[in-house]
């Protein structure tokens, strides 16, 4: 491989190990500020114990996930120079003020949440963690902002002096359509993955009988936000599938194996593909079924890639603009697939919480722990496509991959380094994985332990 293929395995290594981290501390910041509130309305030592245990495990998680995050931005200039004076008027601004708001916001109140339990007053102590989890949202939202201009850039010009991309209108980044359905899908599936990680660990307490009290309530609360927020992620998906299918139409028909444009075009089910000829020897579809949640209509029409291939070399030049279609069409799918089964677990669950019986289930404690692994799975997958589908281009319509790269980095710098980022990232997140496994596993702090810090 050369330079440039290394270049793109070490950013989807590193962002890929860094994203391991990131889902899970939003999702616990959300659920650790809502049983500090409700120990600040109720007085309830349990909801006190909660909020002490799940923050510690949101602590192992923050730091590890800032560690990792740092290397991220330095790859811009390092192994993507091109990319990097080619937009970084623009992409600068989202970074430098989500950096801010990572350093800054996050970590003083963060701070102040730690060491502030006897000295601060409750309502202001109480504050500082709802402002740490909507600064972990905001830092989101400019992150999110930067990926979804490359996704479907907005609000610049192309100087012709410079050849440079400028922004000239910051709102117009903000308000990206791109952005408004990528925020609350990724915001979302942060929640969902912060649920099921507390479904997870307290269905193993459960099962032996461990605190019964503390773990029945911590299930019961996250089943609640992993439903709402696994529902929230489906209709937020499928807004972004709408918007796909009008700004980038060859991520949707790769999606779907979809080499021809059709009327009424079905969802696939199951494909083989032959590439090469730019058709499928297997597809079994569901009827009409892609048209209606491309466009809302039984009828409507969806580019297919063999259609647009020739279009965009009609538009951009002679090249390949077809993604790799084994990658798109099977990440997304089992990207749907896990959110259906998070939807369906804790639909189960919390009819069991009707019931009262969630603490006498050890179907439901035995499955549970293994579940938590879903959201990851769906989170990385849902990455990967988004990503690769976009290819080749790195900015949509203006910027190839190819292009993009830094011509003086040579594939042997390269290779060093993504032998030493892969060894890194995976010992941390071997050491995130051990340091959560064993607090998680000491169960909350005694009452009088947890109480004795507390105002």
């Amino acid at each position: 491989m050369d330079a440039l293929d290394l270049s793109r395995w070490q950013f989807a290594v590193t962002i890929g190990f860094h994203f391991l981290f990131v889902p899970l501390s939003i999702g616990l910041a959300f659920l650790v500020a809502l049983m500090q509130t409700a120990w600040h309305r109720t007085k309830n030592p349990v909801y006190l114990r909660m909020t002490k245990f799940w923050g510690k495990l949101f602590l192992v998680n923050f730091a590890l996930g800032v560690v990792t995050g740092i290397v991220q931005e330095f790859q811009f200039g390092m192994n993507w120079s091109t990319y990097s004076r080619f937009v970084g008027d623009v992409f600068g601004a989202p970074l430098a003020i989500e950096g801010l708001l990572a350093f800054f916001l996050e970590s003083t109140f963060l701070g102040l949440w730690i060491f502030g339990w006897d000295r601060l007053s409750p309502r202001i102590h109480l504050a500082t963690i709802w402002l740490v989890a909507f600064g972990t949202i905001v830092s989101a939202l400019f992150i999110l902002a930067a990926n979804s201009w490359m996704q479907h850039p907005v609000g610049y010009v192309v100087n012709p002096a410079t050849g440079r991309a400028e922004m000239h209108d910051f709102f117009a980044m903000l308000t990206n359509p791109a952005l408004l359905g990528q925020f609350p899908h990724t915001v979302l599936a942060a929640l969902a993955t912060g649920g099921m990680f507390v479904i997870g660990v307290s269905a193993y307490h459960l099962a032996r009988r461990q605190d019964v009290e503390a773990f029945r309530r911590s299930a019961s609360v996250a089943l609640v936000v992993t439903l709402i927020a696994a529902v929230g992620v489906a209709f937020s998906g499928h807004a972004q599938a709408q918007m796909m299918a009008r700004e980038q139409p060859m991520k949707m028909a790769s999606a779907e194996a979809l080499w021809n444009t059709q009327k009424g075009a079905g969802f696939s089910l199951f494909a083989v593909g032959d590439v090469e000829n730019g058709r499928n020897h297997i597809n079994i579809q569901i009827p009409h079924m892609l048209s209606v949640l491309a466009t809302n209509t039984w009828t409507g029409t969806v580019q297919g890639i063999n259609d647009l291939q020739a279009q965009y070399e009609r538009r951009y030049g002679p090249g390949s603009y077809i993604p790799v279609v084994g990658v798109t069409y099977w990440t997304f799918r089992l990207m749907v697939g896990a959110g259906l089964l998070m939807i369906l677990f804790a639909a189960a669950g919390l009819w069991l919480v009707r019931r009262r019986t969630l603490v006498d289930s050890p179907r439901f404690q035995r499955i549970a722990p293994w579940a938590i692994a879903l959201p990851i799975a769906a989170n990385i997958l849902g990455w990967t496509f988004a990503e690769m589908g976009r290819q080749p281009w790195v900015v949509y319509g203006l910027l190839k991959t190819d292009r993009a790269g830094s011509p003086a980095v040579g594939a042997g710098f390269v290779l060093i380094t993504l032998v030493g980022f892969t060894l890194i990232y995976g010992l941390l997140a071997a050491v995130d994985v051990f340091l959560l496994a064993k607090f998680a596993k000491t169960g909350p702090p005694a009452e009088s332990a947890a109480t004795s810090e507390a105002y």
